[in-house]
C-alpha cells in the first residue's frame, strides 16, 4: 500500500496544474486562484520526492510520473496565464492575423520547461545542485508576477513586447547551463549551508514585505545569487 503514496501525491501535484490552467484560461482569468494551485503542486512536489525517499519505495514510474505532473503544474499552467495576459495587453490584435499570434508564444514555457525536465531525468549532474532554472522557480515567478503587478503590466504601452521578451528570457534560462544552488541540506549545520540559510533568511523578509508577490522578488534573487556564487566558485578554481 505504501508504494502507491507518493504516486498519489504527485498525481495531486499534476490535478493542481490542471485546476490552475482552468481559471489561468477562463474569460476573466482568476491569476491569484492559478497561483494558489500552482504553489499547492509546489508543495505536493515536494513531499512525493521526501515520502519517497522516506518510506523506500522510489521507482522508475515514480520519477517518469513526476516529470508529467511537473510539466503541467510549473509549465502549462504558468504558459497558460502568460497566455491570458498577453491577450489582456492587446485587445486589438484580434483584427490581425499577425499580431493574434504573439501570446501563442507564452506556450514556448511549456515547451522549454519540459525539455528542462527531460535534460533534469538524463542529466547526472544535477544531483545535489541544478543546472539551469528548475521549473517550479519559473512558474513561481511567472505567477507572482502575473497576480501581484497585473494592474501595472497592463498599463504599460510596451508591455506585450516586455512580457514576449520575458517568455524568452526564462526560457533560454530553464535549459541553460548556469548552476543553480538547491535547497538540499546534508546537514543542518551553518558550515556549507550559509547561502542556503542566508537565502531563506532573505526570502522570508521579502514575502513578508510583499506578500505572494514577494514570490517573484525571491526568484529573481535565487538566480542572481545562484549566478554570483558560480562566478565566485569558479574565480576560486582559477
Amino acid at each position: 500500500m505504501k508504494k502507491h503514496i507518493p504516486n498519489t501525491i504527485t498525481c495531486c501535484n499534476l490535478i493542481c496544474g490542471c485546476i490552475a490552467t482552468y481559471f489561468a484560461l477562463q474569460p476573466a482569468a482568476r491569476y491569484d486562484v492559478a497561483l494558489a494551485f500552482i504553489i499547492g503542486g509546489a508543495v505536493f512536489d515536494f513531499f512525493d520526492g521526501f515520502l519517497a525517499r522516506l518510506l523506500h519505495v522510489s521507482s522508475p514510474i515514480g520519477k517518469e510520473l513526476d516529470s508529467l505532473a511537473d510539466n503541467i503544474t510549473f509549465g502549462f499552467a504558468p504558459a497558460a496565464m502568460v497566455f491570458s495576459l498577453l491577450r489582456e495587453t492587446m485587445p486589438q490584435a484580434a483584427a490581425n492575423p499577425v499580431l493574434s499570434a504573439i501570446p501563442f508564444l507564452a506556450f514556448l514555457i511549456a515547451a522549454f520547461s519540459a525539455l528542462r525536465l527531460a535534460k533534469f531525468n538524463l542529466d547526472e549532474r544535477q544531483t545535489t545542485s541544478f543546472i539551469g532554472l528548475p521549473t517550479p522557480a519559473n512558474a513561481l515567478f511567472w505567477g507572482a508576477l502575473i497576480t501581484g503587478y497585473h494592474d501595472t503590466l497592463t498599463a504599460l504601452p510596451a508591455a506585450t513586447w516586455w512580457l514576449s521578451g520575458g517568455v524568452l528570457c526564462s526560457s533560454l534560462l530553464l535549459v541553460s547551463e548556469i548552476p543553480m544552488f538547491a535547497l538540499k541540506f546534508k546537514h543542518f549545520g551553518w558550515k556549507g549551508n550559509a547561502l542556503r540559510y542566508s537565502f531563506i533568511l532573505c526570502s522570508l523578509v521579502l514575502l513578508a514585505l510583499q506578500g505572494p508577490k514577494g514570490f517573484a522578488s525571491v526568484i529573481v534573487l535565487y538566480i542572481l545569487v545562484s549566478v554570483i556564487a558560480a562566478f565566485v566558485q569558479k574565480s576560486s578554481r582559477q
